[in-house]
């Protein structure tokens, strides 16, 4: 049977200037979720995979095993294995689930599938994305600063669905890649081809300022919500994926009862269980 929360309310949920505290899990050493009033970051170090609570989270799983190039580099394909990331997006999962908060992961990530979820609209808006109770989206990165347009997929669950900058974004050609060989390569490799020196990686996965604040202000609102949230139990995950389970029983639903449809980017302003 699933179990309630609450939102945490004592002096420690709240940082030295009064923001709800979030939790940042699977963060990189010293990032930009490091030295924010009202964020606990949890980078490899403390093991993400650990978090028992008990505020809301926002999680950045590693995208690596579970991305286009999950089997590794073309040149040595079939070198890793589909999902083998040590249990770290099924933590963050959890996590999401069990207090709130929000999920990034690279568009077409093939752990949506893997976890049950539904994909995203590739234009933007929030959709179901279970049976649970959690929603998702897709939005570009590069709306928010970062150089490459950056699709991403986000899950989040207890929390308010604002509506963010939906849609593709212009076609960016590096003038480079342009000049050197030509338009259709040029487009095929895109912009972070031409990002060189040893920080391509960490610029090719950093997370903007911009985004990362928007990431955090969608956690938060766990706080303004105020209400339950249901923990879903095994079951409760095996009858979304269509599994069997003994005596599954079902939580009430954490918010109410008539959950918004959010199918596109004008329908998205109204909030998870209320307008």
């Amino acid at each position: 049977m699933s179990s309630l929360r609450q939102s945490p309310d004592d002096a420690a949920a709240y940082g030295a200037e009064g923001l709800p505290t979030v939790a940042a899990l699977f963060v990189a050493k010293g990032g930009c979720y490091f030295d924010l009033s009202g964020v606990d970051p949890w980078d490899i170090d403390r093991d993400a995979r650990l978090y028992a609570g008990p505020y809301p989270v926002v999680a950045h799983p590693p995208c690596q095993r579970w991305g286009r190039f999950w089997h590794g580099s073309t040149r040595k394909p079939h070198q890793y294995e589909l999902g083998a990331d040590n249990g770290c997006f099924a933590a963050a999962l959890v996590a999401v689930r069990q207090w709130g908060g929000v999920l990034e992961h690279p568009e077409g990530s093939h752990a949506w599938r893997h976890f049950g979820l539904n994909a995203p609209p590739r234009n933007g808006g929030w959709v179901k994305a279970d049976g649970l109770g959690g929603w998702t989206c897709c939005v570009e990165q590069g709306h928010y600063g970062h150089l490459a347009r950056k699709a991403t997929w986000l899950y989040a669950y207890g929390v308010d669905l604002p509506s963010l900058r939906w849609g593709q974004g212009e076609q960016r050609i590096h003038p480079v890649a342009l000049a050197r060989h030509g338009y259709a390569k040029a487009r095929r490799i895109g912009m972070m081809a031409m990002v060189g020196g040893k920080n391509k990686t960490i610029i090719r996965e950093a997370t903007t300022l911009e985004f990362r604040d928007v990431l955090i202000s969608i956690a938060r609102t766990a706080y303004k919500l105020g209400r339950a949230i249901a923990i879903p139990t095994p079951c409760d995950v095996a009858k979304t994926e269509g599994r069997a389970c003994i005596s599954v029983l079902r939580p009430s639903p954490p918010f109410s009862s008539v959950s918004p449809s959010i199918n596109s980017p004008e329908e998205s302003t109204r909030r998870h269980g209320g307008t």
